[in-house]
């Protein structure tokens, strides 16, 4: 008979089962970080009582732990919502949205400078899912009452457009939207949610790439989406669980570690980017400065009334007499702004587009450039561009 004393190895299922339990009481300013695919129960019966609706419990990793839900409460704060679904992206959340909202013979509207993969999505739902896509002007205010049909079920919108940076009125489309019973729904990237009071303007569901601002690392992919209303979140979450969209735990936090500093990071971002803004209005290279706070903008009276802040992100127009090449070999010539997409970290950007590709009705000539403003000495990125623009 074999027996085993106290020199015998460990079983593999007291290694599985250990008894320890941590003791209670720690208080720390992070939040945990709780991972879990399974979500243990107490019992069948509280296996059975608990939706997966339900925010007050946990039912399976899918639809949060701890941590998650930390994070949607501290975004429906932000937003002065109440309701908030995390999805893997930002463009998961705008497909969250359609996806929930939008079937087979529904109507939706979107405006000319909405996000480029926003339109492309807007593109499949027409060719792919018998969904009617139609684009407006972005500056057509309460005259959008004039493109509603009977079935048009949901109008996007983008405050201001990401690339062509026009401010549309919002209070205005949500008016004539809501008099016919349509959703609104708003891309508030652009303000972090803390520059744009959505919901006061009449915003149904407000939609966030929490890749930019929140994250602020340039390193996490995520998105988020946020309503007030009960019965439209009910639809969202129905959408959410049969997508399957999840989010990393270690990403969550990482998202809720920045937002204590959200506020102070998004106001440097302005500061510099409306100094830099002002200075390449000032230069014979550049033909218009596209920054909602400068009034060269489309819609800046608009911003004026509405907005608290302006962020980081803004672009202009390169005087025509420049070639493609040229501004390539400008945007090359830069030594403090990447090329890269996305915006909202640390370090600046620039990109060149060919906004003519992209847009079905734009007018002006010459080539566009946007620029991400971080967090760096505006004096030197000042330097930067006027060597770059030598080269040019």
């Amino acid at each position: 008979m074999n027996q085993k004393n106290s020199t015998d190895s460990i079983s593999a299922t007291a290694l599985i089962h250990s008894k320890y339990q941590a003791p209670s009481g720690f208080a720390a300013f992070p939040s945990a970080i709780h991972h879990a695919s399974t979500v243990l129960f107490k019992d069948v019966a509280a296996m059975r009582e608990r939706k997966w609706q339900d925010k007050s419990a946990y039912t399976y990793g899918l639809h949060g732990t701890p941590t998650s839900f930390t994070l949607e409460a501290r975004l429906a704060e932000i937003e002065q919502g109440k309701y908030c679904l995390l999805a893997p992206s930002g463009l998961a959340a705008i497909s969250l949205v359609n996806m929930a909202l939008l079937q087979a013979g529904d109507d939706v509207l979107l405006p000319e400078n909405v996000y480029s993969p926003s339109r492309d999505l807007g593109d499949w739902l027409a060719r792919s899912f018998g969904v009617s896509v139609r684009y407006y002007h972005p500056l057509i205010g309460a005259a959008i009452a004039d493109l509603i049909l009977p079935n048009t079920k949901l109008i996007w919108t983008e405050a201001p457009g990401s690339v062509s940076m026009e401010v549309p009125d919002i209070p205005a489309i949500c008016a004539a939207a809501h008099a016919k019973n349509v959703l609104v729904a708003l891309d508030n990237t652009w303000s972090a949610g803390i520059a744009l009071p959505a919901f006061a303007h009449g915003v149904d569901i407000i939609m966030q790439a929490l890749t930019k601002y929140q994250s602020g690392g340039s390193d996490v992919l995520m998105g988020a989406v946020i309503t007030r209303d009960q019965a439209i979140n009910l639809r969202l979450q129905a959408a959410h669980m049969r997508l399957g969209f999840g989010v990393g735990m270690d990403d969550v936090y990482l998202v809720l570690r920045n937002l204590d500093t959200l506020k102070l990071r998004f106001d440097a971002h302005d500061q510099s980017a409306r100094k830099l803004a002002t200075w390449l209005g000032t230069r014979p290279e550049i033909d218009t400065v596209l920054h909602p706070a400068l009034a060269s903008c489309p819609g800046h009276a608009i911003w004026a009334r509405d907005f608290t802040g302006a962020g980081g992100l803004f672009s202009v127009l390169v005087n025509a007499r420049y070639s493609e090449p040229q501004t390539d070999h400008f945007v090359n010539s830069l030594k403090l702004f990447g090329i890269g997409f996305s915006w909202g970290g640390a370090r600046s950007l620039c990109l060149p587009y060919r906004i003519q590709q992209m847009r079905s009705d734009w007018q002006h000539q010459g080539t566009l450039l946007r620029f991400n403003v971080g967090l760096e000495d505006c004096d030197d990125l000042i330097a930067d561009i006027t060597q770059a623009l030598q080269q040019m």
